[in-house]
């Protein structure tokens, strides 16, 4: 079997023999060479190139977890998380990290989709930032309830702006209500950016009105026809 000629980003890892997450924020922050040979494509000879030792030791101890940078940043804003498995209300959580993650703010490392592994550098540089609670505050994962709340509007007028396509679920999560309450339902959430730019984005509702609306008075959203493609 002939010599590789030219390798990936893990490929090229490997054959430096350091870590995954090592060489990708050597790649990210530019401590390697860009590729050469192609989209995501190092030659053999850059490869060979490059300085094993110093993209072992670019992350320091190494990468942070998840939950690691979320105690990091809201040490940064003076109000500590709780101590894992302690309960309490987080200030700063990791749902709201993999939402600046999907903004380009933070770079995940690792090639599992649900897991945040990021550069200390990277949050450290989150950390300094004047507007980092505003950051933190837009992009945080709200509830349908919570959602409602924000908005100032009543639940089932929370739906009917869903039904419209005007807010689209960030992600979704698996909520265990028991058998009773139909077992495990997956239940969206929603950026709050997206929720507070609503009244913005949609001038055509008295939103003040829909505000004031009493409970168990149809919403007023009730009588729009669902767009076509709306939901999907």
């Amino acid at each position: 079997m002939g010599k590789r000629m030219e390798y990936d980003r893990d490929q090229a890892a490997m054959r430096l023999r350091v870590p995954r997450p090592e060489f990708r924020w050597a790649v990210v922050s530019g401590l390697v060479p860009a590729p050469d040979a192609g989209p995501g494509q190092w030659s053999r000879a850059a490869v060979e190139a490059m300085d094993a030792e110093a993209v072992r030791a670019c992350l320091g101890d190494g990468p942070l977890f998840g939950w690691q940078a979320a105690a990091r940043l809201a040490e940064a804003l003076g109000t500590p998380n709780p101590d894992p498995g302690t309960g309490g209300t987080k200030a700063v959580s990791v749902s709201a990290l993999v939402e600046l993650a999907k903004d380009g703010l933070l770079t995940t490392l690792s090639d599992r989709v649900n897991e945040l592994l990021l550069a200390p550098a990277e949050v450290d540089a989150l950390a300094a930032r004047p507007d980092l609670r505003q950051l933190l505050d837009q992009a945080a994962p709200l509830g349908p309830d919570q959602a409602a709340q924000r908005l100032g509007v009543r639940r089932t007028d929370l739906d009917h702006v869903a039904r419209l396509g005007w807010l689209r679920p960030a992600d979704t999560v698996r909520v265990k209500f028991g058998a009773a309450r139909g077992g495990t339902v997956r239940v969206p959430l929603y950026r709050a950016g997206d929720i507070d730019r609503l009244p913005a984005e949609h001038p055509e509702v008295d939103w003040p009105a829909l505000r004031a609306v009493p409970k168990g008075r149809r919403s007023p959203l009730a009588s729009l026809p669902t767009p076509a493609g709306a939901g999907r």
